[in-house]
C-alpha cells in the first residue's frame, strides 16, 4: 500500500453488491485508529445505501486483519481514543440490516477474529487461519467473541481456542462449523460474489424479516424466538395475495430446475473424471 491508499476501499461491483476490503497489507491490516474510523466511515454510508443489499467484507494481501495494532497500542496504551471507534464499528456493523459476508482471505486473529464473527456467513480460503489470543495479551474481548463464538462452533470448542490461543486452520474452521466453505484463493471472490448474487435474487422484504427473526433468536433464546416468529409471519400473510404467490412459485419452481440440472452435470462431470483416472 502506497501512502495515499486508503485505508479501506469500498467498491460496488454490481448494482446491489458492495465490496469492502482492508487494504494496509504491510501492516496484515491491522485494526489501527485509522482503520478502525476508515471502516467506520465505510459502513456508516453502507447502512444509508439502499440500493446495495449485500455487503462482502475482505483483507487485501496475506491478511483479513490481523486484530488491534499492537504497536499502536504500545504506543498510546489502551486508551479510550482507542476503544471509541471500536464500539462504533460495532454498532455500525450490527445496524447494517443487510447480509454481511465474509471472504476471509488470510489470518484472522483476535480482534480480527471478532470482525470476522461479526459477518453473516463466513467463506474461507484455503489460506485462512484463525486464533483468539486475548488471554495472551491479557485482555478481555469486548466486540462479541465470548458470545458469538461458543453459539457458532460450541463451548467446548470455543473455550480451546480461547484459552489456549492457539491457531486452527480453514479446514478445522469448516470441520467445527465455524466457516461455511474452505475455497482455493483465486476461487473465494468469485464464490463470495455468486452467493451475493443469489442472496440478491431473494424478495427483499422476507430477506430481511428472516435474517433478523434468526439474530432475535440468537440473542433471545428459542421461546421467545417462536413467539417472535409467529407474529412477523402473520403480519407477512395478511400482505399476501394468489397472484403474488403464484408469481413466486413459479420462479421458484424455475429457479430448482436450473440448480438440478447444474448438481447433475456436476456430478456427471465427477463420476466422468473418476472413470478417466
Amino acid at each position: 500500500m502506497t501512502d495515499h491508499s486508503p485505508l479501506v476501499l469500498t467498491e460496488v461491483i454490481e448494482k446491489n453488491i458492495a465490496v469492502v476490503t482492508l487494504n494496509n497489507p504491510g501492516n496484515l491490516n491491522a485494526l489501527s485508529t485509522a482503520m478502525r474510523h476508515s471502516l467506520a466511515n465505510a459502513f456508516a454510508e453502507l447502512v444509508e445505501n439502499e440500493s446495495i443489499r449485500v455487503v462482502i467484507l475482505t483483507g487485501a494481501g496475506r491478511a483479513f486483519t490481523a486484530g488491534l495494532d499492537l504497536k499502536e497500542l504500545g504506543q498510546k496504551g489502551f486508551s479510550s481514543e482507542i476503544s471509541v471507534p471500536g464500539r462504533e464499528l460495532d454498532s455500525l456493523i450490527s445496524s447494517l440490516n443487510k447480509p454481511l459476508i465474509g471472504a476471509i482471505n488470510g489470518f484472522a486473529i483476535t480482534g480480527g477474529f471478532e470482525l470476522a464473527l461479526m459477518c453473516d456467513i463466513l467463506v474461507a480460503s484455503e489460506k485462512a487461519s484463525f486464533a483468539d489470543t486475548h488471554v495472551r495479551m491479557g485482555v478481555v474481548p469486548g466486540w462479541g467473541l465470548t458470545q458469538r463464538l461458543s453459539r457458532l462452533i460450541g463451548a467446548s470448542r470455543a473455550k480451546e481456542m480461547s484459552f489456549s490461543g492457539n491457531f486452527i486452520d480453514a479446514v478445522t474452521a469448516e470441520r467445527w462449523g465455524l466457516v461455511n466453505r474452505v475455497l482455493p484463493p483465486d476461487e473465494l471472490m468469485p464464490a463470495c460474489i455468486q452467493l451475493a448474487r443469489d442472496i440478491c435474487s431473494a424478495q427483499p422484504e422476507t430477506l430481511q424479516s428472516v435474517r433478523s427473526l434468526i439474530n432475535f433468536g440468537i440473542e433471545h433464546g428459542l421461546a421467545e424466538g417462536l413467539i417472535e416468529e409467529k407474529r412477523q409471519s402473520k403480519f407477512h400473510q395478511n400482505r399476501l395475495n394468489p397472484d403474488y404467490l403464484e408469481e413466486r412459485r413459479k420462479e421458484v419452481q424455475e429457479r430448482g430446475r436450473a440448480q438440478k440440472i447444474s448438481g447433475m452435470t456436476t456430478i456427471e462431470k465427477t463420476s466422468s473424471d473418476g472413470e478417466k483416472k
